[in-house]
């Protein structure tokens, strides 16, 4: 048995009799190379771990933190969420923990990532920038380890760890920047060379932008675009919270997307990130979101679980006690079209690298408003022909998914950026038959 849960053994040895309690202990190294001006200038490692008990009494149910192992400090923890937990109303939706059960083992864990030094990731920096001679580099590449163990009162043992690494970064000309992002499990993955051809390629292509006027257009949306609306439709519209409490359009088994969309929530997948078990202990389970444009199911904790008959998910996280319980592996199932083909059926349209500040205006209906950056660009008559200015959107992510909208799925589907971070959306390029942009240079 690990020193980890040996710990949270030992933490719930403590807890007085008849009390219901469970330990976790969740430790996480990160460490980051920033560039700028295509140079480094910041390396920086930052180590923790955070030891966690929750208590239940009679339900009335306490959690207490600490930095601290020593055994004056276990003990002092102990007392803590014993008399918060006496000073606690009685949470009459209260679950109770999880049990011991089967925890998939999912091989997220590089151990070369997990110590990659500042000069393996200088490394991806260095070829990231050599890719843009002439240009102006900047960004960020890090590694992450993260581990997790949990024990508690109804057999439940479990310990963990994963890792993960991202390349983010721009080249810029002066007047105009190209973006390229990277993630994986493994700091070797990431091909720092690739991704710099494809950031300065977009800033050279953006360099003169002209304006359009604000409209609905054709549009292509490339993978972190799409990774964005893979976010919000998850996170919004598939959430356990918003269907306990009746604020999803979402309705299983009903056809409300093109046939062309599928979306699924799966840690299990070989190049998913992170951990097989959410916060609560319970194992994270594959659910289908969206199967062929039908709504199939909801994501949940035991909290909502609970609230609707069925049972958890194991999508608890940091923040569902204020959010609810939230997909983090999200996979937008790819097409065979690639983009070269997407460009050559437009007459007239858009072609979209990222997203930017995008902001929900409904979470009901997923009215998101946002602009475009780091590569816009018109399509005419089957070909890219000028780079454009940053427009504003204004639209309904889960509308743009309907029926007919949807025209293509691309064959690059990878993990992507989004507006809630990187890693948790694998998605591919998209090709919408419309988009409702709202603004534009002017206005």
């Amino acid at each position: 048995m690990s020193r980890f849960v040996e710990l949270c053994e030992d933490l719930i040895g403590r807890v007085p009799e008849g009390l219901e309690a469970q330990a976790s202990f969740r430790a996480n190294r990160k460490a980051l190379t920033r560039f700028a001006n295509s140079s480094i200038h910041q390396n920086v490692q930052e180590e923790g771990g955070v030891l966690t008990l929750d208590i239940v009494d009679g339900g009335r149910p306490a959690r207490s933190s600490t930095t601290l192992t020593d055994s004056d400090s276990l003990d002092r923890l102990v007392t803590s969420a014993v008399t918060a937990a006496g000073l606690s109303p009685v949470d009459e939706d209260w679950t109770g923990f999880a049990p011991h059960s089967d925890i998939s083992d999912v091989h997220h864990h590089d151990p070369e990532t997990a110590s990659a030094d500042p000069d393996e990731r200088a490394a991806v920096v260095a070829d990231f920038i050599s890719a843009g001679p002439g240009l102006s580099a900047a960004g960020y590449c890090d590694t992450a380890e993260e581990i997790m163990a949990v024990a508690n009162h109804r057999g439940l043992r479990y310990e963990g760890r994963a890792t993960s690494a991202a390349l983010d970064g721009i080249h810029q000309t002066g007047s105009s920047a190209g973006k390229a992002h990277r993630g994986s499990r493994s700091l070797a993955a990431l091909d720092g060379l690739e991704a710099g051809e494809e950031a300065a390629g977009i800033a050279r292509a953006s360099m003169g932008a002209v304006d359009v006027e604000p409209g609905s257009y054709e549009v292509i949306l490339r993978p972190n675009c799409v990774a964005t609306i893979g976010a919000f439709v998850g996170l919004y519209a598939f959430g356990g919270k918003a269907a306990s409490e009746g604020r999803t359009r979402a309705v299983p088994g009903t056809a409300q997307f093109d046939r062309k969309i599928s979306i699924r929530d799966d840690v299990t997948d070989p190049v998913a990130l992170g951990l097989p078990i959410d916060w609560q202990g319970t194992p994270k389970r594959p659910v289908e979101l969206i199967t062929n444009g039908v709504s199939r199911g909801f994501v949940h904790d035991r909290r909502t679980a609970a609230r609707m008959g069925v049972a958890s998910t194991g999508h608890d996280w940091e923040y569902s006690a204020w959010f609810g319980p939230a997909p983090t592996n999200i996979f937008v199932e790819g097409g065979d079209s690639s983009e070269a083909e997407m460009i050559a059926s437009i007459e007239r349209g858009l072609l979209v690298t990222e997203f930017n500040y995008c902001r929900i205006l409904d979470p009901t209906t997923l009215y998101v408003t946002g602009l475009t950056r780091n590569g816009t660009f018109l399509i005419e008559e089957g070909k890219v022909t000028h780079a454009v200015s940053n427009l504003r959107f204004t639209e309904s992510f889960f509308d743009v998914l309907r029926q007919g909208n949807v025209l293509a799925l691309g064959d690059d589907a990878r993990l992507a950026d989004s507006e809630y971070g990187p890693g948790m959306v694998h998605a591919p390029t998209m090709h919408l038959a419309s988009w409702n942009f709202t603004g534009g240079a002017k206005g």
